[in-house]
């Protein structure tokens, strides 16, 4: 599922689930608790990557639309869970995409303090509004945070994905490299921002994630209440089903 191989200090977190890295219960809280080990660990700095052509698919569509209300109930705040063990890590996080990040991956992605792209090799974008469903509060302030502002509208309302040059040209990601130099070009990028002062660069990351942080505090719950009634409802779910059998079953 998790695979963590220290390089120089550097912790190499790969992660190994399935064919997609698709997100369901289990899979993101054994992400968040790797994050939450990494807190307290010798590691200086974590980069985090997948497998082949693929980062991470995003949600387990399949999964959701099988276990219906009761298990989107149950996802959504492991989720959460995800998303805030990664983007308030306090250590330098750096995503080496590899292949393709699609909806809650491309969020995954969007968690790090640099993400690093294989030229060629997939597609980024957040597709959440192709599937049927509205973006939780977390995964969208982190979307906001990520990407720059003339963007956003176009990024969440539009639901494409982009190839790595579009997506360097757009602001999704920081650097595209060769496929074969991503994962030594990405612990490079860790060990810079390892070098500096670690306590220094943990307030200041907090400092920088605080309007996020306070959005959440502010309009975190009502929101959350207004997306979980969306994705419960018989119509959304019956939409994912639609999606899954058009596209994921297919192929």
């Amino acid at each position: 599922m998790i695979e963590i191989k220290s390089h120089d200090g550097i912790a190499v977190m790969t992660l190994t689930y399935g064919k997609a890295n698709a997100l369901d219960i289990e899979f993101c809280e054994a992400i968040a608790a790797r994050f939450k080990e990494l807190r307290t660990s010798d590691a200086k700095a974590v980069v985090i990557t997948g497998q082949g052509k693929m980062f991470s698919a995003g949600v387990n569509l399949i999964r959701l639309s099988e276990g219906g209300a009761d298990y989107i109930r149950q996802f959504l705040p492991a989720l959460h869970k995800l998303y805030d063990a990664v983007f308030f890590h306090p250590k330098p996080v750096v995503a080496a995409v590899n292949g393709h990040a699609i909806a809650g991956g491309a969020v995954l992605a969007c968690c790090a303090d640099r993400r690093i792209m294989a030229r060629d090799v997939g597609r980024i974008g957040v597709t959440e509004l192709q599937v049927g469903v509205p973006f939780p509060p977390l995964a969208f302030e982190i979307v906001r945070f990520a990407v720059p502002p003339r963007y956003l509208s176009e990024f969440t309302l539009g639901a494409a994905t982009y190839a790595s040059d579009a997506a360097l040209d757009r602001g999704w990601i920081d650097e595209v490299v060769e496929p074969d130099a991503l994962l030594e070009d990405a612990i490079a990028v860790a060990q810079e921002l390892a070098l500096l002062s670690p306590l220094a660069f943990a307030q200041t990351k907090k400092q920088i994630r605080e309007i996020a942080a306070e959005r959440l505090a502010r309009n975190g719950a009502a929101t959350d209440k207004a997306v979980t009634e969306i994705w419960t409802a018989p119509a959304t779910l019956a939409f994912i089903r639609g999606y899954v059998a058009r596209t994921l079953k297919k192929a």
